[in-house]
Order: C-alpha cells, then structure tokens, then sequence
C-alpha cells in the first residue's frame, strides 16, 4: 500500500514539475520570440506610398487603411450604411481579426470571463472581423503609421481578404446585432483562435505578408509596437 502511495506520489510530482517547466517555457517563448524581428531590411515606402495605421485598444490589434484608393475600394464588400450610424463617408477602415466571443463578449480585460478564455484557448469558438470606420486617425502610442509600396498594400489586401468568410455567393457575412458602437460591424471570419494564435498573431502575419517589419511570432500587441517604436 506504502509502495503504491509513493509510486502515484512521485508521478503526480513528475507531472506537476513538468506542467510548471511547460508553463515557464511557453512565457519565456511568448516573449522571447516576440522581439526577435522580420522583414527589419524591407526599404522604407518614400514615393507613392499608401499610408496605413497599426491600432490597438490593448486588447485587439487592427490595421487601419484608406476606405478607398486605387488599389481597393472595401465599401463593394462592406457596407458602412449597415453601422447605427448609417453613414457612408468615412475615411478610414479598421478591421481585426479574433475570437468570436473574445470579440463578442470581452471587449476588455474585465469583461473577461474563465468560460471565454477557455474556449478561446481550446480552439472551442469560431471567429470573427471586427470593422471600424473613422473620420480620422490620430498616431500615439497604440496608433502607428506605416508607408507602404503599393505592392506591399496590395499583399496586405489579399491577407486581409482571405481572412473573411463567405457565403455561396462570395458575399462577406455579417454578424447580426453585434457592435460596440455606431461606426462598426463584425463579420464571419475564417479560422480559429487558440492560445499559440491569437488576434496579434493574426496582425502580426498581415504584416508578414506585406513584407513589413513583424515579429517572428507573437500573441500580444505589445510585440508588434516594438518593432515600430
């Protein structure tokens, strides 16, 4: 009886130091890898450049464009007349990727819940765009500007865009009775949250895709804003 106590004993403290190395691996690696940088040789945009923010609200990144240029005009895709406010003359567009209830549910830290961060963790919830629209966008410390070639601009469109769920017809998909306010929407997007993938993740590898400066991996927004202080 003795015996079998000390053999459960000593796996369950093996399993629990092992749990605890995991757990201190897995933070050294959230942030250790976070400052190491990518794309940090990519030439600045000096001529033609279309100028793009980096947001955060510190929770959920957005990447903040132009509504329309030359490149892209997001209004055939999203109606700004379905937000309460139901105008169609804003300049910017802001959209994030993330968990749907994280989105839904959490809008910050304190809305917080254990069932919502376990379901966002454990890939258990789908996911969702979060769309903003705004007259205009003011830098400062969660707000960056970036100049990007076109070339560049219209890889992040192509992210972005593959980002988004569709209907049978090709038509992005609108979550219905979900905003913060009166200048934003969310839509259905593709893909999962999880705790190795996160929103900052998702805006990290747009930025990727856009050949710019990024981080090799990360979860939160505060690894991002490194690599463009």
């Amino acid at each position: 009886m003795r015996k079998s106590f000390f053999r459960w004993f000593k796996f369950l403290t093996k399993a629990f130091l092992f749990f605890i190395l995991a757990v201190v691996l897995y933070i050294a690696c959230m942030y250790g890898i976070a400052y190491i940088p990518v794309n940090s040789d990519t030439p600045v945009c000096k001529e033609d450049c279309v100028e793009v923010y980096l947001r955060s609200n510190g929770v959920h990144t957005d990447v903040v464009m132009p509504v329309k240029d030359s490149l892209k005009d997001w209004t055939e895709n999203i109606n700004p007349a379905l937000t309460k406010s139901g105008r169609t003359n804003f300049r910017y567009i802001a959209i994030g990727w993330g968990d749907k209830g994280f989105y839904l549910d959490a809008p910050t830290w304190g809305d917080l819940t254990f069932k919502t961060a376990f379901n966002a963790l454990f890939y258990l919830s789908s996911s969702a765009m979060h769309v903003t629209f705004y007259d205009d966008i003011k830098e400062g410390e969660r707000c960056k500007k970036i100049y990007l070639r076109k070339a560049d601009y219209e890889k992040i469109i192509s992210y972005i865009e593959s980002s988004f769920d569709k209907n049978d017809k090709g038509d992005y998909m609108y979550i219905k009775n979900a905003s913060y306010g009166n200048k934003d929407l969310f839509l259905e997007a593709k893909g999962r949250y999880s705790f190795l993938y996160t929103c900052n993740t998702w805006t990290n590898n747009c930025l990727k895709a856009g050949n710019q400066k990024a981080c090799l991996w990360t979860l939160f927004d505060t690894g991002i804003f490194y690599h463009y202080k």
